[in-house]
Formats: structure tokens, sequence, C-alpha cells
């Protein structure tokens, strides 16, 4: 059997595998221009970081993670719980995107191309104290390795990540990729979900919870950049529009850009 710490020592790998967190990927290797890409093991996404085990601290401290911000809402953190301190001393943020899970069957056609989409913009509009004091954070050298989480990393967590690669100069292509490999990790959580907590799986059927609303289509992903760029020019008009200066976003890149050739898992 490999042993998971060494198996991350050995070269980077875009997913990191736990037993019940299912979408822990590390956002780094990404080209991002002018010769740059995204460092590695710098810095990370993923879903309920609460579910992991004390007996895997030794494979999440081999990461070196100093910071993790949840973004789930107070009643998620305080039904399903915080990060574990027993797995790791980390510096812990709890910001939500917002106060309350939205209920979407009372939001729209559900079935339609860009109700995704749509919803990502209200997040966003509604996170806009959220994104603001994430992207101040990353521009604080200290402050990393650094993970962001909500429940499932797919959609809160989704439009932080599609923010932070498009300001470090990451094409959208790569970002819609990104954002579509929650799909298999959905698929993951679903079917765990459905073993080990059937009164929850039971619930979200009962609640009619529509399946679209878990898949990462990319055309979601494309509408919501294009949303974002049609109403603030640029990324970085969004930041300033968020009240997040330049220096900030210079600050951001020096921390979490290298040259593309180069394999920094320091």
């Amino acid at each position: 059997m490999v042993d998971p710490v060494e198996a991350l020592a050995a070269e980077p790998e875009r997913t990191v595998a736990f037993e019940a967190v299912f979408n822990f990927r590390d956002l780094g290797g990404y080209p991002a221009g002018e010769g740059r890409s995204v460092r590695w093991r710098r810095l990370f996404r993923a879903d309920g970081l609460q579910r992991l085990r004390p007996e895997e601290g030794r494979q999440f401290r081999s990461l070196g993670i100093a910071t993790v911000v949840d973004l789930r809402t107070p009643q998620e953190a305080d039904d399903s719980g915080r990060f574990p301190a027993e797995v790791a001393e980390v510096e812990y943020h709890h910001w939500p995107m917002f106060d309350v899970v939205p209920d979407w069957s009372e939001a729209g056609d559900v079935d339609s191309p860009g109700f995704l989409a749509d919803r990502y913009v209200e997040m966003l509009e509604h996170g806009r104290e959220t994104v603001a004091g994430t992207l101040n954070l990353l521009s604080r050298s200290t402050a990393y390795p650094l993970v962001f989480h909500c429940a499932a990393g797919k959609d809160r967590t989704g439009i932080l990540a599609a923010l932070v690669l498009g300001l470090l100069g990451v094409p959208d292509e790569v970002i819609v990729d990104d954002y579509a490999l929650s799909h298999e990790a959905m698929a993951r959580m679903g079917a765990w979900v459905r073993e080990n907590m059937p009164e929850v799986a039971e619930r979200a059927s009962r609640q009619a919870y529509p399946a679209s609303v878990a898949e990462a289509k990319p055309e979601t992903m494309v509408r919501f950049l294009a949303h974002l760029r049609a109403n603030h020019g640029t990324l970085g008009g969004l930041a300033a529009d968020l009240g997040v200066g330049a220096e900030v976003i210079e600050a951001m890149q020096a921390n979490l850009l290298v040259p593309e050739e180069a394999v920094d898992m320091s």
C-alpha cells in the first residue's frame, strides 16, 4: 500500500485524496501567461473539511496548510462542525459567502441553461466582503499554504477559485476545466452520502434537490465569466469594484506565480 504522504512528495497531483473529503484539489500548475504558472502546493480548494479524520492528520499536515477559509453559512458550520483542531493547527477564518443556503426551488427555472450561472452572480454579490477579505488574505505571504472550502467545494468555492485564477492570469478555458473537475467529485460525494448518511440523502430527495444544481457543467462557468466581463470589463475591474487595490493583486501574484517551467512544491 502506498503511503499517502510519500505519494504527495513524489510529484504534484491535483487531487488530494482523503476518505470523506472528495473535492480537495491543488490549484497549482495552471498556465498564467507571460511565461508563468501557478505555484504547486500553495493554494487549494476543497469541500467540507470538517469530515477530515484525526488519523488523516499526518497526510494533511504534510501539505503544510497554514490557513483555512470556510465559506459555509453559520448554520452549516454549527450543524456539521468546523475544521477539526485535532487534525492540524491552522489559522481558521469562517467567512460565509452568504448567510442562508438558498432554496433552489424558488429561484427560477432550475432546468434553464443559465440558472446556475445566475445564482453564482447572486452569490458573488452577497459575498462581496468575503471575496475581498480572501483576496487581501492571499496578498499575505504568511497565509500560505492556504485552502478555502464550502460544503461541496463546487459553487461558492468554484466562484472564488475562478476569480483568484482569473486575477492570476489563468485563461478562461483553464478556469472552466478546473470547475468541471468537480463533476466526478460530486458523484463520489453522493455515493458516500447515500451509504454513510442515508438520512441526509433521503431528506435531499424529499426536498426535490434539483439534479442540475449538483452538476458542474462547463457552460455554467463560461456563462458566469462572461457575465463578469460584461459587467466589469476585466476581473481586475471586478476586484476594484470590491475595493481591492492593484497592489493587493500584485502581491497575490507574487505569492502564487512562478516561471512556467518550474515545479516548486516548497
